[in-house]
């Protein structure tokens, strides 16, 4: 791949990267280093990459191993100095939508209530609910993204779906319809 075909991936895709770093980390400041180290190290790898295969899905691959690699050595420093717990950045201002207010509100409500959950889901359920849901990936192009089996993709969809649906039962959030 050359410097201009990269320069094309970062206009065709960089929003929707970004916006998984940004669903990735949870944090605006996280996700912009992310979306930032992502792209200097596609630089680095300029050669490897195939421009004729799927670079969105291997960019995608290159935020996921440079975001468990920074979490690794974070639990890792935090084990042996452990750090105060920092507050969270307050969640960006959802997008306004058109409607009567209080559809805005219910809907804001619902959305929030389903990132709450994803995010609470252990990191192997999560990231693929994030890469089918959010960046529309085939389950073949989550596969070769995460180096697992197709079927072990599937599986993991399906329990993190299970594990969802029965945390808003008992929170009562959904009726049974509104899934």
């Amino acid at each position: 791949m050359t410097t201009a075909e990269l320069e094309e991936c970062i206009v065709l895709y960089g929003r929707e990267i970004y916006s998984f770093c940004r669903q990735l980390t949870g944090s605006s400041l996280e996700a912009d280093e992310l979306y930032q180290d992502t792209f200097l190290k596609a630089m680095e790898k300029l050669s490897g990459i195939q421009a004729d295969a799927n670079p969105k899905a291997w960019l995608l691959s290159v935020a996921i191993r440079l975001w468990k690699n920074k979490k690794r050595k974070f639990a890792w420093r935090n084990r042996i100095a452990p750090l105060e717990n920092l507050t969270e950045e307050k969640r960006d201002a959802l997008q306004e939508e058109k409607g009567s207010p209080e559809t805005v509100i219910l809907q804001n409500e619902r959305e929030l209530a389903v990132r709450r959950a994803v995010n609470l889901l252990e990191e192997k359920y999560r990231i693929p609910v994030y890469l089918y849901y959010m960046e529309e990936l085939s389950l073949r192009e989550i596969a070769d993204i995460l180096k697992i089996p197709e079927g072990t993709v599937k599986s993991r969809l399906y329990h993190a779906r299970k594990r969802l649906w029965t945390q808003f039962k008992e929170e009562g959030t959904f009726q049974e319809r509104s899934i």
